[in-house]
């Protein structure tokens, strides 16, 4: 539907709409889910809409579950401070996860460390250690994470997974 109010007023906001509803064999719905925009949606386009609302929706879900279950705490550090204190900590903890995906597409060491280790979870248990032994010198502690702590990992690191499972 194209040219939909987006409240009901005279000054709505207008926008198009379309509703995807998934039904198995038996007629169950298995997915639903709706998008509005200000694109023109027809018959020619609106798979390509409807794919693109759908990866985005995919991707999104998949970075806030990362954020808030693997590691970050998103959801725990924002709520911290009376004033300004989570305004601090989330753009932090977005620049984390920026510089560690940035790591993970270019730095075949880091990518290696993070794929012996089962979880990132465990890898940040990892980093925490590290750094009880190794203060403050991130260049030596990033050396230590690449390829030579790897045989370290296996003696040490095994402990320490079993620890943070």
């Amino acid at each position: 539907m194209n040219q939909v109010p987006l409240r009901d007023s005279d000054d709505a906001l207008m926008l198009n709409w379309c509703e995807l509803t998934v039904t198995n064999a038996e007629g169950k719905v298995i997915y639903k889910n709706a998008w509005a925009t200000t694109h023109l949606m027809t018959d020619e386009n609106i798979f390509e809409m409807v794919a693109a609302g759908r990866a985005r929706w995919k991707v999104e879900n998949e970075n806030n579950n990362v954020l808030k279950n693997q590691g970050y705490h998103f959801d725990h550090n924002f709520g911290h401070g009376e004033q300004h204190l989570s305004n601090l900590l989330a753009p932090l903890i977005l620049l984390a996860y920026l510089l560690h995906s940035t790591l993970d597409w270019m730095d075949a060491a880091y990518r290696t460390v993070r794929r012996l280790l089962p979880s990132r979870l465990t890898f940040f248990g990892h980093l925490r250690a590290l750094m009880q032994y190794v203060l403050f010198d991130i260049a030596k502690l990033y050396q230590l994470l690449r390829l030579p702590v790897l045989q370290g990992l296996a003696v040490l690191g095994l402990a320490l997974s079993q620890a943070y499972k």
